[in-house]
């Protein structure tokens, strides 16, 4: 699979450091600077994410020869770069922290941006893609007549994904869906969008006026409302998060649902996918867990975030918690005993069988659910954080690499008898009971549901 992004390129910069004290001069904190990391931001960063998840990526964006312009193709590692350079300076997002908390932002050269140029290697990068994202942010490359012209050919073959920006450009006619965020779809439609009624309403105007195949107008917690023409408006519901930091989220999105319709996914389940995925992203530090390796993801699919709420929960203080188990008709028994783990601490990671580690327990017929849903149940469970799928018989390498403080097991169990108790103690970590809630089990629930047939 190969996937296109084109749009406006910018670098991201974080500078942290602590603040204990006020300046003399003014009343301002005096910032005592420990580190400055660098990421690409705008359409790059959409290609970051979509080089994370295993894609060959291609980004097709306007980039200066100059010192940020180094720094930020080099933030692109692993992206295959299609520019014809830029006579602007590159724009430069400079974000101020002090103890984990912003306190300003610094923007260079973001101001109204020159001619585009745009050659004839740029254009011929469209061909034999598996999808395009256009990742709009409002500094020239959507709007380009040359640009413009190839997405609206490649849109009647391949999944286009646009994503606007209330300073940019329309999209063009026949794409396959445009995902403006409540601000967006109110200044495009010049109407409030309070919620999902007002959602639906600007979709459907949104697509009378720019001819596109769907509009899913994002509502930051309250997911996205997906229009389509002669359909009724579907929402694609969100994990509630706790997030200080929503940057990247429209971005992830976007990446996901291209991801999703070129490995031929519905739109419907598309889009769904793609709310999980943005709210799983938040839910593990936003922008942040980028700074993850990419062998993050090699325990099972949902690792990275898994791993990314461990970090993030240590760094404030927290206390990790972590439980195991198939989860296969999820039951009052695991809903308790999971209730009761996540009262212990300040986040719960579950770790899930997976469907080959069920068969080799349980037998052939085993699982009842697949894990894909067996993990949707998890984390509709609002006492789990994250779920982590494991192939292996026992959690011993998946607690390895979470290294929880806590590690829950039903009171059923014998401490000494698990073989995740050496793994713990290795780690600092121990493994607690939670009181076993009785006559409920998943094979007695299957005998039951066979007798009724």
């Amino acid at each position: 699979m190969r996937i296109v992004v084109v749009g406006d390129a910018l670098l991201d910069v974080d500078v942290d450091g602590s603040a204990e004290r006020l300046s003399p001069d003014a009343p301002v904190p005096v910032v005592d600077l420990r580190s400055r990391s660098v990421r690409a931001g705008g359409a790059g960063l959409v290609a970051t994410m979509l080089r994370r998840d295993g894609i060959d990526v291609s980004l097709v964006s306007s980039i200066a020869a100059d010192d940020h312009g180094a720094e930020l193709v080099g933030a692109l590692d692993g992206v295959r770069v299609v520019t014809a350079g830029s006579g602007d300076p590159t724009p430069v997002k400079t974000r101020v922290r002090a103890s984990g908390h912003a306190i300003a932002r610094l923007d260079e050269a973001c101001g109204p941006p020159g001619e585009l140029v745009v050659d004839g290697a740029m254009l011929a990068e469209f061909e034999g893609a598996d999808a395009i994202v256009v990742a709009d942010y409002g500094r020239g490359m959507a709007a380009h007549p040359a640009i413009r012209a190839v997405v609206a050919r490649r849109a009647g073959t391949i999944p286009v994904v646009w994503d606007p920006h209330p300073r940019g450009a329309v999209p063009v006619a026949g794409v396959t869906i445009v995902t403006p965020n409540r601000g967006e779809a109110a200044a495009f439609a010049g109407r409030s969008v309070d919620g999902v009624p007002d959602a639906a309403a600007a979709g459907e105007r949104l697509l009378e006026d720019w001819r596109v195949e769907r509009v899913a107008v994002t509502l930051g917690e309250g997911g996205a409302v997906l229009s389509a023409p002669g359909r009724l408006p579907l929402v694609a519901t969100a994990r509630a998060v706790d997030s200080a930091d929503p940057c990247g989220a429209g971005d992830r999105l976007a990446a996901t649902l291209a991801l999703e319709l070129a490995a031929g996914a519905s739109a419907e389940d598309a889009l769904r996918a793609a709310v999980a995925r943005a709210s799983a992203f938040l839910a593990t530090g936003g922008v942040a867990g980028l700074e993850l390796p990419d062998n993050a993801a090699a325990i099972g699919g949902e690792a990275a975030e898994a791993l990314a709420v461990a970090r993030a929960t240590r760094e404030r203080g927290g206390t990790v918690v972590a439980t195991g188990g198939c989860f296969d008709l999820l039951h009052a028994g695991h809903a308790r005993t999971l209730a009761a783990a996540r009262s212990l601490g300040d986040c719960l990671i579950v770790c899930l069988n997976s469907d080959s580690s069920v068969r080799r327990l349980k037998g052939r017929e085993r699982p009842l659910i697949r894990q894909e849903d067996r993990v949707d149940l998890l984390l509709a469970l609002e006492c789990v954080d994250a779920v982590l799928v494991f192939d292996e018989d026992t959690p011993e390498e998946a607690i390895a690499r979470i290294e929880p403080d806590l590690w829950v097991k039903g009171g059923d169990y014998v401490a000494a008898d698990l073989p995740e108790t050496r793994v713990l103690a290795e780690r600092g970590g121990r493994v607690v009971t939670v009181p076993y809630i009785p006559a409920r089990s998943t094979s007695a629930l299957a005998e039951a549901l066979a007798r009724v047939g």
